[in-house]
């Protein structure tokens, strides 16, 4: 049995497909994977015996700016990338059983698949990525976003700019396949039965009877890298700090520096992680210390709180380590989402990281770093799931044999 796996973006998109494909491995399936030809991720996928078949350019070179390029570029950019994959993908999934994608990207994915005869599963790892009534979709880079605050007009529009975008250039490639034009791309890719690989504590799918959803739980591995001698000897130094983490995104150079001046004014000892962006908002000393590419999961049992930009990823670790968090989304994909979990449950503060004012930075860390704050979220920490990768892999297999 074989199965292609294939997503594009940053390591938040590579990980939990990482994650699959091991446990997939477990149960005898050869993978092979499509994903940007970032070393790194080259790396990753080598020591897990996966060699990357490379679609579209690095993203890590697309991160190196301070704001996202411009819409005219994003659109190019987006239909480039559709283009790439209809160069990459039919000879890809030659003598695979099924294909698996992860990420809206992932345009010509199921015209691949429905040509090659094989089995198409999308998933999504938040539930916001998902139309639904009972929530909005997620900001869409260089795209307007609508003034209704209805959720369902705003699902129908973000549809309409997915065709604008994605149709003329999809069904082009499906002609010359053979196949029929789609009228609605952004449905197309999802799929009637798309994946969600999200823990349901942390983010639920909500009931929506138009689609039926098969939640998971979060796809992850276990991380017990040991944490370098020099992050220990500061751990061990004086009380827990807090993280401060923008993972692969950067955002604006005051967010990471006020955080930190912040979380220093209120007597915590910090840790900055470079992330990306390559921070460098502090000097090493008795309060503060910078780290590079650490395990989290390995890191987070020992820290008094986490500020981040709410990836799914990061918000899932810090849950997962029962410690509250301080989110400050970037207005980017599900990081408001997230963000909004994250407060809607009680385990810290979530911020406009766009209209972020000092008082509201006060008032988040010192939310977060509340006894009852702390409690909650040590009390959800224990309720999260942490098989979703297996249930994932398990369920394919069963769907395939």
């Amino acid at each position: 049995m074989r199965v292609l796996l294939s997503t594009y973006g940053t390591r938040g998109d590579v990980e939990p497909l990482v994650a699959l494909a091991v446990r997939l491995q477990a149960l005898g399936v050869e993978i092979r994977m499509c994903a940007p030809p970032d070393e790194e991720f080259v790396r990753r996928l080598a020591d897990i015996g996966v060699r990357l078949v490379p679609v579209g350019p690095p993203v890590r070179a697309m991160m190196r700016g301070t704001s996202l390029p411009p819409a005219a570029e994003l659109s190019r950019y987006r239909n480039e990338l559709v283009d790439a994959q209809f160069d990459v993908l039919p000879a890809a999934v030659e003598g695979c059983d099924a294909l698996v994608v992860a990420g809206l990207a992932q345009i010509g994915a199921r015209s691949v698949a429905e040509a090659a005869g094989i089995r198409y599963v999308y998933a999504s790892y938040s539930a916001v990525n998902l139309p639904s009534p009972h929530h909005a979709p997620p900001p869409r880079p260089g795209w307007p976003q609508p003034e209704t605050a209805d959720n369902l007009t705003r699902w129908k529009l973000d549809a309409q700019q997915v065709n604008a975008q994605f149709a003329e250039t999809l069904n082009g490639h499906r002609a010359a396949l053979g196949l029929s034009p789609v009228d609605n791309v952004r449905d197309h890719v999802y799929s009637d039965r798309p994946w969600l690989a999200a823990d349901p504590v942390l983010g639920r799918w909500p009931d929506t009877p138009d689609l039926d959803v098969i939640q998971t739980g979060a796809w992850g591995l276990p991380d017990e890298r040991p944490l370098p001698a020099d992050l220990l000897a500061f751990l061990d130094a004086g009380a827990p700090p807090v993280y401060v983490g923008f993972g692969s995104l950067r955002p604006a150079p005051d967010i990471a520096r006020r955080a930190v001046e912040e979380l220093r004014a209120q007597g915590q000892r910090v840790l900055v992680s470079r992330g990306w962006a390559d921070l460098d908002v502090a000097e090493d000393r008795d309060d503060c210390f910078t780290i590079g590419e650490v395990s989290h999961r390995t890191l987070f049992g020992r820290v008094a709180a986490v500020v981040h930009h709410g990836g799914a990823g990061t918000t899932l670790t810090a849950a997962r380590a029962g410690v509250p968090q301080v989110v400050v989304p970037l207005q980017l994909a599900d990081n408001p989402y997230w963000a909004s979990r994250v407060a809607a449950l009680d385990i810290g503060a979530a911020l406009d990281g766009s209209t972020l004012t000092d008082d509201a930075l006060t008032l988040a860390v010192k939310t977060a770093l509340a006894p009852g704050t702390r409690a909650r979220a040590a009390d959800l920490g224990p309720r999260i799931h942490t098989d979703g990768a297996e249930v994932a892999a398990r369920l394919l297999v069963d769907s395939l044999r």
